[in-house]
């Protein structure tokens, strides 16, 4: 999908985002406290945007290992030259594709302020976990051991050119230790870092 009403802007570290009008799509619950109007409001996740120099080794990982179809592409309206390749998954749409940009001339990438570290699937429960880990040891792509995160379970493994991609669980979920009802009202952190709650705090920066 081509999102053609969309605002681009980069937050104060440089992180480059958009805004995108989903025409309203299902799915999605906008912030009850927030002072924007339901009707303005951030309801999720558009899609996810990966930026490589050659496409053929992404398209390969999302067609032929993760069950996502090359659903299409256009030209970016910035940059008339780049062609965008869309993936998607179900039915695709809203919370459910994969923007590749082509941008041959791209210098290799950097860890640090205003990237994005790694992309994350989900699945619904532990089996399905194990399942992808071992689908994708037998497809040689070395993923990690199953860590716990308290919160849900992960497993990472790598694609050239070097993105990271995250298959967590859905569970236990953000519920584990708070009240649904207040969730994200104060930081939450999982038993392991409780310990270095001041010093976490202390590096936060007000929103």
């Amino acid at each position: 999908m081509n999102p053609t009403s969309q605002v681009a802007f980069a937050d104060p570290e440089g992180q480059r985002l958009i805004l995108v009008d989903d025409n309203g799509a299902p799915g999605g619950v906008p912030w009850r406290n927030s002072p924007v109007p339901p009707e303005y409001a951030i309801r999720g996740l558009f899609s996810i945007t990966i930026i490589a120099r050659q496409p053929e080794p992404l398209a390969k990982t999302f067609t032929q290992v993760l069950g996502m179809r090359m659903a299409g592409e256009y030209i970016q309206t910035d940059n008339l030259e780049r062609r965008v390749l869309v993936f998607a998954i179900g039915e695709g749409g809203p919370g459910a594709e994969v923007h590749v940009v082509i941008h041959p001339d791209l210098p290799p990438a950097q860890v640090g302020i205003g990237c994005i570290h790694h992309v994350a699937f989900r699945v619904p429960n532990d089996e399905t976990h194990l399942h992808w880990q071992q689908r994708l040891t037998s497809l040689g792509l070395r993923p990690t051991p199953v860590i716990d995160r308290y919160y849900f379970r992960s497993l990472y493994f790598r694609v050239s050119p070097g993105v990271l991609f995250e298959i967590a669980t859905d569970g236990p979920g953000f519920a584990t230790d708070e009240d649904p009802a207040h969730l994200g009202e104060r930081p939450a952190l999982p038993p392991f870092l409780e310990p270095h709650r001041a010093r976490i705090e202390a590096g936060l920066k007000p929103l």
